[in-house]
């Protein structure tokens, strides 16, 4: 529990006072409630530039001449990028949000192996034990100092990188086996529903 959150917090545990109810002007819960409401409406709005006018947005994966390669529909506003490191040759992940714009930012990165965090992505702060239900063993945040926001992201999708495409709700897209041309290169972005 959090500090201050009762009388089981723990060591270090702050008491809050008691306050006393004061008095209120009347039509104060009106006030309130309208509040509440302009913050709802407010989140529906950036909701709805998410959603699009027809559903959901999706994460696309095309060809550099715009053949679609795979098209999976967000069920929220995260997905991720797997491939297997050639450097170290274990797992790793690069993790986005999708912004309201339609831009999407890389908000963590995931390993199997910790010395991929450290030293390929060189993180500025210490990974940690991955939640037990990750896929990976270690995730870091990236450096907050060079943001990576990207309107569309090129990778190469070759058999050795097995770049993989995770969308919650969604089985895992096997990018690296459905591209079959010789320039393994393909643009990854996020398009809403036609």
């Amino acid at each position: 529990m959090l500090p201050g959150a009762g009388a089981d917090s723990g060591p270090g545990s702050v008491e809050v006072p008691q306050l006393r109810r004061r008095w209120s002007a009347p039509g104060t819960g009106v006030v309130v409630l309208a509040v509440v409401v302009a913050v709802a409406l407010a989140a529906g709005t950036v909701a709805a530039g998410m959603i699009g006018r027809d559903g959901p947005s999706a994460v696309t994966v095309r060809a550099p001449d715009g053949h679609l390669i795979a098209r999976v529909e967000l069920r929220g506003d995260t997905f991720a990028v797997g491939y297997r490191n050639s450097v170290y040759t274990t797992l790793a992940e690069e993790r986005y949000r999708v912004l309201p714009d339609g831009r999407f930012e890389l908000v963590e990165l995931a390993a199997e192996q910790i010395a991929v965090l450290e030293e390929y992505y060189a993180v500025p702060g210490a990974p940690r034990p991955a939640p037990a239900d990750d896929r990976l063993n270690f995730v870091a945040d990236p450096d907050p100092a060079r943001p990576a926001v990207f309107d569309d992201l090129r990778i190469a999708a070759t058999d050795l990188g097995e770049r993989t495409l995770f969308v919650t709700g969604h089985a895992p897209v096997l990018i690296w086996e459905r591209v079959v041309t010789d320039d393994p290169t393909v643009i990854l972005d996020i398009e809403e529903n036609p």
